[in-house]
């Protein structure tokens, strides 16, 4: 069974970074890709990025592109989602997720982790 474990959010000010890891674990991963997503209270969960787990090809929301990082440490079986230049409007519970690479549908989801942007 796969299981994704979040962690690494927290209160940050805005301009500043944080780094929310994802560890994967259940399967082998090299047919799929890794996303993150998160959700604004009052709000639709979104995209955030998105990951390859074979090749390492990366997927952005506009508004986080030039900002937000996303990698894998195939090693470790874990994604990573560097977010630098923050702002208040990142604020949300972020989650990890996979989907078999080719298919449109998450099929996992870890619990989901709280970022907090202040001014």
């Amino acid at each position: 069974q796969v299981q994704l474990v979040e962690s690494g959010g927290g209160l940050v000010q805005a301009g500043g970074s944080l780094r929310l890891s994802c560890a994967a674990s259940g399967r082998t991963f090299s047919s799929y890709t890794m996303g993150w997503f998160r959700q604004a209270p009052g709000k639709e969960r979104e995209f955030v990025a998105a990951i390859t787990w074979i090749d390492g090809v990366t997927y952005y929301l506009d508004s986080v592109k030039g900002r937000f990082g996303i990698s894998r440490d195939i090693a470790k079986n874990t994604v990573y989602l560097q977010m630098n230049s923050l702002k208040p409007e990142d604020t949300a519970v972020y989650y990890c997720a996979v989907r078999r690479s080719g298919n449109n549908k998450y099929n996992y989801w870890g619990q989901g982790t709280q970022v907090t942007v202040s001014l």
